[in-house]
C-alpha cells in the first residue's frame, strides 16, 4: 500500500487545495485525490511538481507501506 503524506505537508504550511492547484498547475481533482487518499494513479510530472513545491524528495511525499 501506498501512503501519500500531501496532507500532512499541507497542513505544515497551512495551504489548501486550491494553493497547491494554483502554485503547481495542477487540477484541483488531482490535489483532491491525493489529498484524500484515493487517487488510483498519479502522474511522475504531478509527483515532480508536488515535490518542487514543497521542497521535499519523493519517499517523503509517497511511503510504501
Amino acid at each position: 500500500m501506498i501512503k501519500c503524506h500531501l496532507a500532512r505537508l499541507m497542513g505544515e504550511r497551512k495551504m489548501k487545495v486550491m494553493d497547491v492547484a494554483r502554485e503547481t498547475g495542477l487540477h484541483r481533482n488531482t490535489v483532491t485525490l491525493l489529498y484524500k487518499e484515493t487517487a488510483q494513479r498519479i502522474d511522475l510530472d504531478a509527483i515532480d511538481k508536488l515535490c518542487e513545491l514543497f521542497k521535499c524528495e519523493v519517499g517523503e511525499l509517497l511511503e510504501r507501506k
